[in-house]
């Protein structure tokens, strides 16, 4: 199933994609695409429908981020090696956790907002996985059982912010905008082998990212096990888990985002986004 939201932000409603590609309304089966629609019974009832029977949605609105109500943004930084390479550090030898504000999350196709006084906004296309039951201490041979689904995510960074003097991750990853998450959710049984996907990221038609999520240092079911060993996982947290080297720091010279670009990624199977960059009022 691939599963969306829709309308305008703050009142989103939940559908589905048919078989088509069109968009059909969920909003009389489920209040919303959260973590209790994610859970394995949720998914088992949502699977049961015939996409067909539902209402059709007319035009071509708005989507949403394809989860609500997101407990923790979970990311995970320099896992490959490439990309560590072209941020001159070395390679992780265990998984590099931080942390997204949710307030960060958006649309896949809502504008990146440039923070006040930012001049280095970056951008990260990357592969997400959704949670989909409650999760510690877990078994990396057990890690499907808690995989809801898969999603797009691009973590836009402001460079400054993150690594210059006072530099902080959180500071420099949590500006408003700088997690869109979707187009849609696509659950695992969709998603076969996680560590196959091409994915890609453009900025005014030119390629800058064009990596396969089989060089991740780190893979998902590591990832998984990993993060549960510091913290329990609910459904619907989200666990981003890099990006592939092509970032705007690590050009030469380097290169950000400006106000009037257009950024478009993507991964295979997962779809789309595309931004508009606009500065903060």
């Amino acid at each position: 199933m691939k599963l969306v939201r829709f309308g305008e932000a703050g009142a989103e409603k939940p559908g589905m994609l048919d078989a088509q590609g069109g968009i059909r309304d969920l909003s009389n089966e489920i209040e919303d695409i959260t973590g209790d629609a994610l859970t394995e019974k949720g998914l088992e009832r949502l699977r049961a429908l015939d996409p067909a029977s539902l209402p059709l949605v007319e035009g071509t609105p708005r989507l949403g981020p394809c989860v609500a109500q997101v407990g923790k943004l979970v990311c995970i930084g320099l896992n490959y090696s490439d990309h560590a390479a072209e941020s001159g550090v070395p390679v992780p030898e265990e998984p590099v956790i931080f942390m997204k504000a949710t307030s960060c999350i958006c649309g896949p196709d809502d504008p990146i907002i440039i923070p006040r006084g930012s001049e280095k906004t970056d951008w990260e296309v990357e592969l997400a996985f959704v949670i989909g039951r409650e999760a510690r201490y877990i078994d990396q041979a057990d890690w499907r059982d808690y995989v809801a689904g898969y999603c797009v995510v691009n973590d836009v960074s402001e460079r400054a912010y993150q690594l210059e003097s006072p530099g902080q991750w959180v500071k420099g990853k949590s500006a408003d905008s700088f997690g869109p998450v979707g187009p849609w959710l696509v659950t695992a049984d969709e998603i076969p082998d996680p560590q196959t996907l091409d994915l890609w990221l453009e900025v005014d038609g030119k390629r800058y990212q064009d990596g396969n999520t089989n060089t991740m240092v780190f893979g998902v079911a590591h990832l998984l096990s990993d993060v549960s060993q510091y913290m329990s996982l609910q459904p619907g947290d989200i666990i981003s888990t890099g990006t592939p080297p092509g970032v705007g720091m690590g050009q030469k010279p380097q290169t950000y985002l400006r106000p009037g670009q257009t950024v478009r990624l993507g991964i295979a199977g997962l779809g789309e986004q595309t931004h508009t960059v606009v500065a903060a009022q």
